[in-house]
């Protein structure tokens, strides 16, 4: 139950950012800029690792960087279910969206309100 309200979340959060779409990708909830390059998947159970776990796009050594400064959320390769603090997960999804995003396009949304900025 909780898992479902998390991905319903994330898709409001992912499908209000400019020109995105979602489908299907290697059996998961996975979200597109333009129908054509990901920038978020969401794994229930990736090989049998019993999380439930975003993998999104970064810009070079950004993993790193989350893996050092809180290793309990941030590990290698996903971001796991624990203690989800919705203004981050939505600065994370607008950022792995912005690496796949043409650059046209990011700035044109530069100016738009925060995907998921609302308290639930």
């Amino acid at each position: 139950m909780e898992r479902e309200r998390t991905l319903r979340r994330l898709r409001e959060i992912c499908l209000a950012l400019p020109e995105t779409s979602e489908r299907l990708s290697h059996g998961a909830p996975t979200f597109f800029v333009r129908g054509k390059r990901a920038f978020l998947m969401v794994l229930t159970n990736h090989h049998g690792d019993g999380r439930f776990a975003i993998w999104c796009a970064a810009a070079p050594g950004m993993q790193q960087l989350l893996v050092d400064a809180d290793p309990e959320r941030f590990f290698v390769p996903p971001y796991v279910d624990r203690g989800l603090d919705w203004d981050e997960l939505a600065g994370i999804a607008e950022d792995a969206w912005a690496e796949i995003a043409p650059p046209k396009l990011v700035a044109s949304a530069s100016s738009r309100p925060r995907a998921g900025s609302e308290a639930e």
